[in-house]
């Protein structure tokens, strides 16, 4: 009998760790499901009319933008990913020689000349450009996959609820609920500050005359989703293109960067969380450094609303729990 528990448990363990990035895909799904939930309820509250209607409106609304962007920036936006991916370690290069030009650079550039740690740079960020918009190519999975939510999720609700022992079933239905309303708050912010800092970038790089901004501000824009990572690692390829036209660009691109994220960090973020929901911002970066060994990227991206999930969780089936046994 021990040894039978304990290789179900192992097993366990195991179908998790092989379909946690499965698992990672259907809460994006179910993001995108409260995505268009939400919208609908905006659309709803203004136009006044039914539900059912509003949620059509927000789907097709949202599909049509999202092609109108891609019809009339797409070719543009993909021409400057293209370019970036493949004069990548071009720039490196460039920047190499910039750097050379200095006592400081040149001590940077003996810590980090090994063909090692350069074959890793190179092959980091060539990945790095083709893996953020080669998404691109397999997003329609989960867009279709939050579409079959949003269509019926009472379907899968009842369904998993069904597995609920009678008792815990009320309880149960009152978490998932707490759950779809602080994830939609989160997203709402979390759309707004991402919309708010590639408008600020794109304005700022095209400015300063930096080249393909706008493929610069959309990887910003992109990679503020993943909070504390997303916005340094999105720092680093501007600076590399700025690197190319001269030292002092790219120590302007660097303070610019560091600027908006200051101000996005401290200002933005924190005005819009406050409003919506308010998580501990080292309990972010612990599962964002856990998420990210255990799942990669995935893991990092959605490393904020798992702990969302959780604190959910813990909330509804343990503190208040022990909070109501104390006034006992």
């Amino acid at each position: 009998m021990v040894c039978s528990i304990t290789a179900l448990f192992v097993a366990i363990i195991w179908f998790f760790k092989v379909t946690f990035s499965v698992l990672l895909l259907i809460l994006t799904g179910a993001l995108v499901a409260l995505y268009f939930h939400g919208f609908a309820r905006i659309i709803q509250r203004k136009l006044r009319i039914s539900e059912k209607l509003a949620l059509v409106i927000s789907v097709i609304s949202t599909l049509v933008i999202i092609s109108l962007l891609l019809w009339f920036m797409g070719a543009k936006i993909q021409q400057q990913v293209t370019e970036l991916a493949k004069t990548f370690p071009l720039t490196v290069n460039n920047a190499k020689l910039q750097l050379a030009k200095t006592s400081f650079g040149q001590k940077i550039i003996e810590k980090t000349s090994s063909d090692e740690i350069s074959n890793k740079i190179y092959s980091y960020g060539r990945s790095f450009f083709n893996s953020t918009f080669g998404i691109f190519t397999n997003i329609y999975i989960v867009v279709f996959l939050g579409i079959f939510f949003t269509i019926s999720p009472g379907i899968y609700i009842d369904g998993f609820l069904r597995l609920i022992p009678l008792k815990a079933k009320a309880q149960t239905k009152c978490t998932l609920d707490k759950i779809g309303f602080t994830l939609t708050k989160w997203l709402k912010g979390q759309i707004f500050s991402m919309v708010i800092i590639a408008v600020l970038k794109w304005i700022a790089l095209t400015i300063l005359g930096i080249p393909m901004a706008i493929a610069l501000a959309l990887i910003a824009g992109i990679l503020n989703f993943i909070p504390n990572f997303g916005p340094l690692i999105s720092m680093f390829p501007a600076i590399l293109i700025a690197l190319t036209i001269s030292i002092n660009k790219a120590v302007v691109v660097t303070i610019v960067y560091l600027l908006l994220q200051i101000i996005e960090g401290n200002v933005i973020t924190p005005s819009i969380q406050q409003k919506l929901i308010n998580m501990p911002a080292a309990l972010i970066i612990i599962a964002q450094l856990f998420m990210g060994i255990v799942s990669g990227g995935w893991g990092l991206v959605l490393a904020t609303p798992l702990v969302a999930i959780l604190m959910v969780i813990i909330q509804e089936v343990y503190v208040k729990r022990i909070e109501a046994e104390k006034y006992k």
